[in-house]
């Protein structure tokens, strides 16, 4: 194994005392650990930094470098940019505080890239319904037509080097989409692994349970899509997404 590929991992967090910590556990008990565990809390007021801290004697015990910036940011984007600005890996991955890995997730992230170098790598996704039901979202990579029902960004690694050209742009809850997006329309490497590399609690800031709300994130994804060159039949995808996404929230 390849000893100079090396796995970043970054947290963005606010008042996230209650599930914090399954995120938190995700990366310190990785099979593979990571290079560093970075956090970047937006001014926390319950005890998500309390929590962050009780976790620090035990990566420490790891050789993890933990890193926790508590400051006001512009939003999740804005947060996830400082985050990554600090990271010092090969690969970089994003885990809200909502979400966790699986154990091997950053093992998995490490090997896939010795075999077949990426810049952007993405897998399947367990979704955990609010009645604690689960359900795996697969991934895929298609060759002409591109959808979000295909990739799931919990599961996303992106090399730092395309993170030093792609930047979040902090314009909207799909800045995710809009990286995506100008990655695949560069021709960039990537590569899809059909493994459930995380876990995503349905029900953050892209899921509110309101019509109003699935309204405006619809045309906050065509306008992301048009943006990016993609026909207008993309409008049918944006509705597609939002609606199954009120369904099951």
């Amino acid at each position: 194994m390849n000893s100079e590929i090396t796995v970043s991992i970054v947290t963005v967090s606010y008042n996230s005392e209650k599930t914090i910590r399954d995120t938190i556990e995700s990366v310190l008990n990785q099979t593979r650990s990571c290079k560093e565990y970075i956090v970047m809390d937006g001014g926390s007021t319950d005890r998500t930094l309390d929590i962050l801290e009780e976790y620090r004697p035990l990566f420490a015990e790891k050789n993890i470098p933990f890193l926790v910036v508590s400051e006001p940011d512009r939003g999740i984007y804005d947060a996830m940019n400082k985050g990554i600005a600090r990271c010092t890996g090969t690969i970089v991955g994003m885990i809200n505080s909502d979400d966790w890995y699986e154990r091997d997730a950053v093992e998995t992230v490490a090997s896939t890239y010795e075999r077949s170098p990426f810049d952007m790598m993405y897998a399947d996704l367990r979704m955990i319904l609010r009645n604690g039901n689960t359900g795996i979202k697969r991934a895929r990579l298609r060759k002409h037509y591109i959808t979000t029902r295909d990739w799931n960004h919990p599961t996303t690694f992106i090399t730092r080097e395309m993170y030093e050209i792609y930047h979040y742009p902090c314009q909207s809850v799909y800045d995710d989409l809009d990286v995506l997006l100008k990655i695949r329309k560069d021709h960039r490497r990537v590569v899809v692994v059909n493994k459930v590399l995380a876990n995503y609690r349905l029900g953050g800031a892209s899921n509110k349970k309101s019509l109003k709300d699935a309204w405006k994130r619809m045309k906050l994804k065509y306008r992301i899509y048009r943006q990016n060159g993609y026909s207008r039949l993309y409008l049918l995808e944006a509705v597609a997404m939002e609606l199954g996404k009120f369904i099951l929230s």
